[in-house]
């Protein structure tokens, strides 16, 4: 009897176990009829002619062995035959009134068989349990690749971080997904995104990042309520860990400023995000389809006198001042690199020191009082900030790239020319 109470806390043990791990009861179910069979697959050579039924309510399982009925002396094997004399005297299952080549039902306690096969059953359920565990946790993280996850600092080796999160899976974070400035403490918790999660040998390890792009978006999402609710999208994000960032923004409701609303009021929401990147710096832009206008606001702080562009090529030559120059490329080469990986674009920078060494140049908005704004914004999309920059652009490239009728671009060439010849 005592044998028999051992299976039943089994089944109970296991039931704990679909709470704790979120297995369902059909899983639970099938895994337990699974072990079954397998043990008893052992003992007899085969599981074919039993029959298990799992009462998972009540914590116990019955099984019914199914022998043929053949004359006495004829059995040739036990564990699919049985004597009729046998079957209609069966102590577990008496049947009086069975006949030759009838199927004989035999009901099996499985306790009767000892510890072993008790012993048997309860390490074939462990491993099974523990296969199901590792695939839920694989079918679980993989569909949160990308997603934003918080882990507590366990251990601290020289080439990566071990993590636990709330239910103590453990997150792996490389040395190459760590800002280069991070330090971190055991103990303190440390967020990232799930940057993969592979299932090699059925053994789950997941790798989470805090330099992939991702990371800055989901921060962003976090920190920013029009993003999460998607009145404001990021449209592309070009990161240097702990170094510089850029980020591309389009709202779609006209009544928001998508920079304003990611920066926040002097700056309190993007100065978290700052904090959490190890004082990375962030340039948030306006988003458009426009390559040109794209490229001059990637390069900001620098303004660009004019730009050549290779749509075809992914290329864009662009011309500044010299005093631009070093705005452009940024302390270390990151601003344009970042342009460049934020637009797409490969871009090559060129003083503009064209005309006199005495004759300026004049920007396009300081003609307002004569030319429309609309047409100077039109000019400045298609890569003309400067008076010589639309100068130099001939007649018919302005007209089909800004879009402009003959007239207006002959007035505009009239005003500017003007004022280099006063």
């Amino acid at each position: 009897m005592a044998k028999k109470v051992e299976t039943v806390d089994m089944a109970d043990r296991f039931a704990e176990f679909k709470e704790l791990k979120n297995i369902d009861k059909t899983t639970m179910i099938s895994v337990l009829e699974e072990s079954f069979r397998s043990v008893l697959a052992k003992m007899f050579g085969s599981d074919e002619n039993f029959d298990v039924i799992m009462n998972p309510d009540k914590g116990d399982c019955e099984i019914y062995q199914n022998l043929e009925v053949v004359p006495d002396g004829e059995v040739e094997n036990e564990n699919r035959q049985i004597g009729l004399t046998d079957a209609r005297n069966d102590e577990e299952s008496p049947d009086p009134d069975c006949e030759i080549g009838e199927e004989h039902t035999r009901k099996i306690d499985f306790a009767k068989f000892g510890r072993r096969a008790i012993l048997n059953l309860r390490q074939t359920l462990a491993s099974k349990i523990l296969d199901l565990q590792k695939d839920a946790i694989y079918t679980k993280f993989k569909d949160l690749e990308g997603e934003l996850v918080s882990g507590e600092v366990y251990q601290i080796w020289k080439r990566e971080v071990l993590l636990l999160d709330d239910d103590k899976n453990e997150l792996l974070l490389p040395k190459d997904q760590q800002i280069p400035t991070d330090i971190y403490r055991k103990g303190e918790t440390v967020r990232a995104v799930i940057h993969n999660v592979d299932n090699k040998n059925n053994n789950p390890k997941i790798t989470v990042s805090r330099t992939s792009e991702q990371f800055l978006r989901r921060l962003f999402e976090l920190e920013v309520p029009e993003i999460h609710d998607g009145l404001i999208v990021i449209r592309a994000v070009a990161r240097i860990p702990g170094e510089r960032a850029k980020i591309a923004v389009e709202s779609y409701d006209d009544r928001i400023d998508p920079v304003g609303a990611c920066v926040g009021v002097k700056g309190g929401r993007i100065h978290g995000i700052v904090r959490e990147l190890r004082n990375e710096n962030i340039d948030v832009i306006n988003y458009t389809t426009n390559p040109q206008l794209l490229i001059q606001r990637a390069l900001s702080p620098a303004k660009i006198s004019s730009m050549r562009l290779d749509e075809e090529g992914k290329r864009a030559e662009v011309f500044l001042k010299p005093e631009e120059v070093s705005l452009a490329i940024g302390k270390g080469g990151l601003n344009i690199k970042l342009a460049s990986m934020l637009t797409g674009y490969a871009i090559d920078v060129y003083r503009d020191e064209t005309g006199s060494e005495n004759e300026e140049d004049i920007y396009l908005d300081e003609f307002k009082d004569e030319i429309d704004e609309w047409v100077i914004e039109a000019l400045k999309n298609m890569g003309c900030a400067t008076a010589k920059a639309v100068l130099r652009t001939p007649r018919q490239d302005i007209i089909d790239r800004a879009d402009l009728e003959e007239g207006t671009v002959d007035h505009v060439l009239s005003v500017l020319k003007a004022e280099f010849e006063d």
